[in-house]
Formats: C-alpha cells, sequence, structure tokens
C-alpha cells in the first residue's frame, strides 16, 4: 500500500472526463455535494434478460453519473471512488509481471481515491483470496500504479 497525494485539478480531469480508467471496475463511489450519492458497483444481474458475466460495472460505465453529479461552481464536499483492475485483466498482469500466482486468488487490485474537500489522495491496496505473508503481488501493483500514473502525466507525491 501506498498513498499518492495528487494534483485535483489534473487527477480530476482524468477521472471524469477521460478514459483513463474506464477499464476499471467500480467497487464503490460516493459524492457528498448538497446530498451524498452512493453507488455500489456491483452488478445486479437478475436486471438484465441476458447473461451477465461481469461482477461490477466498469467506471466508463458510470463516469458520466459521476461527472453529473460533481460538475457545477463549487467542488464537492467530499469523495471516494474504489476502483480495481477488472478481474478479467489479473492473468496479464501476473502474467506480464511474472508472478506466479492463478488469477482467482486475488480478491482485487485496488486504487481507492479519496478527497477531504482540500486534497486528493490515491491509496493503492491488494487483497487475496489465499493467506499469504509473500508481498510480491502489492509491491508490484504499487509499482505498476506509479508507472501507469507516470504515463498518463498525473502527477503525483509520495507520502
Amino acid at each position: 500500500m501506498i498513498v499518492l497525494n495528487l494534483k485535483a485539478k489534473v487527477c480530476m480531469s482524468h477521472l471524469l472526463l477521460k478514459p483513463t480508467f474506464d477499464t476499471f471496475s467500480l467497487i464503490e463511489g460516493e459524492v457528498t455535494t448538497f446530498n451524498r450519492f452512493q453507488v455500489d458497483g456491483r452488478i445486479h444481474k437478475d436486471f438484465f434478460d441476458e447473461a451477465f458475466e461481469k461482477e461490477y460495472s466498469t467506471w466508463g460505465e458510470v463516469r458520466d453519473f459521476f461527472f453529473q453529479v460533481i460538475r457545477g461552481k463549487k467542488t464537492p464536499l467530499n469523495f471516494k471512488f474504489i476502483l480495481s483492475l477488472a478481474k478479467d485483466q489479473f492473468e496479464a498482469f501476473l502474467t506480464e509481471h511474472d508472478l506466479t500466482y492463478r488469477p482467482e486468488e486475488i480478491q482485487g487490485l485496488y486504487l481507492n481515491f479519496r478527497y477531504d474537500g482540500l486534497a486528493l489522495q490515491c491509496i493503492t491496496g491488494t487483497s487475496m483470496n489465499t493467506f499469504t505473508m509473500d508481498k510480491s503481488v502489492e509491491k508490484t501493483w504499487d509499482e505498476y500504479v506509479q508507472k501507469f500514473f507516470a504515463s498518463q502525466e498525473l502527477d503525483f507525491d509520495m507520502e
């Protein structure tokens, strides 16, 4: 786990206006403006007529909703967005980084965006389905996130 301090204006542009995070799964989102708006990203499969494979909506599918809630003259009082690398991308992540885990052993590879009215942070996180003392997935995820943010020109300071 690492904490990245982000420039709010630049990062918000990437979150709300650009497809930077569109393939990530939305686990949970919450924005407080004149009301608190909460979204559970879990898909209710019984809503659909056809079979649905995904467990969570992608950020790209809900990004416009959050943009409509946040846009305006005033900034939100606070927000949090919990995103995860999509489960169908776990295998490629593991292979690309020569990690010996199976995709089903990973619960999530997370980006926790938190804005408190003054500062925006992204806190990385990993969750495994099996107990392990090995921190190679966590360490690799932290490094991957830093490189990904740098490649998107999302400047950050680390705590």
